[in-house]
């Protein structure tokens, strides 16, 4: 045999160590992968924020905590409520829509994500977001103090055209869903509101409670509390049909013959659109059944919230159908800021 040359061991060497990088390149990368996977698969595994952007007490709150409590089960972590208010919601809408996209920021997304774009009060819109399921759906509702002087909603309408500008009406913010509620009121029935914002729907009732506003246009479920306690008292349903929520109150239409063409209000969770769809899937799924557990349920119902539950692709397709229809309607109101 003849001895291996210079050249021959050098080309060996080079070789063997190619040889061994390439598999401690396919190890990294095996691992890499490995530890993606499993990333997925063990997630989460720490506790989850779900932000609101409204205050407590208003129904998007009371449902994101409700809910909440029923889906952490199914996630194995808590989940923490944060109420990041400002801007009519738009504070919150855009903390979350930043947030890193890896499952741990879930926003509970109000109607007002449809609005405020049109408004110039948010930069963003519904496609900064991947929707993950919808839970409720909430018509708007004339409410006064239970020792206001209007005992029907006629008599209220009657009093607004006589004295324009003068009944204090507070909303949760400007181009919130109740601020326009208002104003669809007022286009429809010919009357003028002096329009009061609040930092969410809690804080309007509160407001109503104190004296502070004169009515609020929110829905049955933010006032259904005051109204069995004999606080308040609700004169009419702007919608097709009663509501559950308070079934003895009649709509608007039925006691003045005026229909007044308005969408109610939604509300569902999404999570920054470039979350993983694994990880999207998951939490779609926990927060799902979370709709179905009993003590959720009776939350609901106890607060007149009513419940419509989509999946994400529908919620998505909501989402659209309202943002096109408050991209005509706003500017059509006169409030367009854009």
């Amino acid at each position: 045999m003849k001895p291996i040359s210079k050249r021959g061991v050098r080309a060996i060497w080079i070789a063997s160590g190619l040889a061994v990088l390439f598999i401690i390149g396919i190890g990294y990368w095996y691992s890499g992968s490995l530890n993606s996977n499993t990333g997925e698969a063990d997630f989460p595994e720490k506790p989850i924020t779900l932000i609101v952007p409204y205050a407590a007490g208003g129904g998007t709150d009371i449902t994101a905590r409700a809910l909440a409590k029923a889906a952490e089960k199914y996630l194995n972590q808590p989940i923490i409520v944060v109420n990041r208010t400002g801007g009519g919601g738009s504070v919150g809408l855009m903390e979350g829509a930043n947030a890193k996209g890896d499952g741990y920021t879930v926003t509970f997304l109000p109607a007002e994500l449809t609005t405020l774009p049109h408004l110039g009060l948010l930069p963003i819109t519904y496609e900064a977001f991947k929707p993950i399921a919808q839970t409720n759906f909430d018509p708007s509702a004339i409410t006064v103090r239970a020792e206001a002087p209007w005992q029907t909603v006629n008599e209220f309408l009657d009093f607004a055209k006589e004295h324009p500008g003068e009944i204090k009406m507070g909303n949760a913010g400007t181009g919130s869903i109740w601020h326009l509620a208002a104003v669809t009121l007022e286009q429809g029935t010919g009357v003028k509101f002096a329009h009061i914002p609040f930092e969410g729907a809690g804080p309007a009732v509160s407001a109503l409670l104190s004296g502070f506003v004169d009515a609020v246009p929110v829905s049955p479920a933010e006032v259904k509390k005051y109204v069995d306690e004999g606080k308040l008292r609700t004169l009419a349903i702007n919608a097709d049909k009663r509501s559950e929520a308070l079934p003895g109150v009649p709509t608007l239409e039925e006691q003045t013959g005026i229909y007044v063409n308005f969408t109610s209000t939604w509300r569902g969770l999404a999570v920054p659109k470039d979350t993983p769809n694994e990880i999207a899937d998951l939490l779609a799924a926990a927060f799902i059944k979370g709709t179905e557990d009993g003590e959720f349920r009776v939350t609901m119902q106890l607060n007149g919230l009513g419940l419509l539950v989509k999946d994400g692709k529908d919620f998505a397709k909501q989402l659209k159908e309202s943002h096109d229809l408050f991209a005509k309607m706003i500017p059509e109101l006169g409030l367009s800021r854009k």
